[in-house]
């Protein structure tokens, strides 16, 4: 797999039927390994070892309605209230970060009401913070730690 930008964490490999499978430590088993899942699992791994969110906060492929429509956020990460904090959408390192994708994960907070939201690809990381009063986003350095 190729090398991100973002920070390198031992993970468990395993294969099997010619494909390879990595340890998700929030699902509790082996996922498929594609560039997209590779990018997830780290961005995860920043989570809980850099920002030092709690595994038990942190959800993946959470399912939503859109418009009777069934979509799944990459990442979602709660407050100790239960409601939604974060929310991260991944792409494998060879999409481009643009409209579209920020056009996604707004369409999500639509639903989820989440303070933040990054986008990634592994290479390129776009971090914004959303204000429920004036439904707007501000562009920010980076996501606060836990």
């Amino acid at each position: 797999m190729i090398v991100l930008n973002l920070p390198s964490f031992e993970y468990q490999l395993k294969n099997s039927e010619n494909k390879t499978y990595i340890f998700d430590v929030i699902r509790k088993k082996y996922i498929q390994l594609t560039p997209e899942e590779w990018v997830r699992q780290h961005f995860v791994h920043l989570l809980i070892n850099q920002k030092a969110y709690p595994k038990s906060l942190i959800s993946i492929e959470k399912q939503l309605t859109i418009n009777k429509l069934k979509k799944r956020t990459d990442i979602v990460v709660y407050n100790n209230l239960g409601l939604p904090q974060l929310i991260v959408e991944c792409k494998a390192p060879s999409i481009k970060i643009n409209q579209t994708v920020f056009d996604q994960i707004a369409r999500y907070n639509l639903n989820l009401q989440a303070k933040y939201l990054v986008l990634t690809n592994g290479l390129q990381h776009f971090f914004a913070e959303f204000d429920l009063q004036k439904q707007g986003v501000t562009f920010i350095d980076d996501i606060p730690k836990y």
